[in-house]
């Protein structure tokens, strides 16, 4: 996989999760992109704007954080979505896969907090 940062949505004018991923899709149609979100974000993702539209238009991966695997996995979205989620085993064919396709990926923490590093405490 090739994995690149920018600030896409700034040059989208996109604000929203939902927006910036249908604007990807209108501007590369047969990119196949897998959507990586933090535990944390799993937990609060009815929050955020057109939630279910962005589950069903993208696979996920779900990196773990530390201390919210247990909340992020008994929530709204894991619940009701749990047909769809595939082991970690599977998650190598996530790009592959229709969405709603998604995953939860344990891996080594790291207590570093991405707030704190953009706001140089650390």
């Amino acid at each position: 996989p090739r994995l690149r940062v920018t600030d896409l949505e700034r040059k989208l004018g996109t604000r929203y999760t939902i927006d910036t991923v249908r604007a990807l899709r209108r501007r590369h149609p047969h990119a196949r992109f897998v959507w990586l979100m933090g535990a944390d974000n799993l937990r609060q993702l009815p929050r955020w704007k057109d939630w279910a539209a962005l589950v069903e238009s993208i696979p996920i991966a779900v990196i773990d954080r530390p201390g919210f695997a247990p909340a992020a996995l008994s929530g709204a979205p894991a619940h009701r979505y749990a047909g769809a989620r595939l082991s970690p085993a599977a998650a190598r064919s996530l790009a592959d896969r229709a969405a709603p396709a998604w995953t939860f990926l344990y891996t080594r923490l790291n207590p570093l907090s991405a707030t704190a590093l953009r706001n140089h405490q650390i």
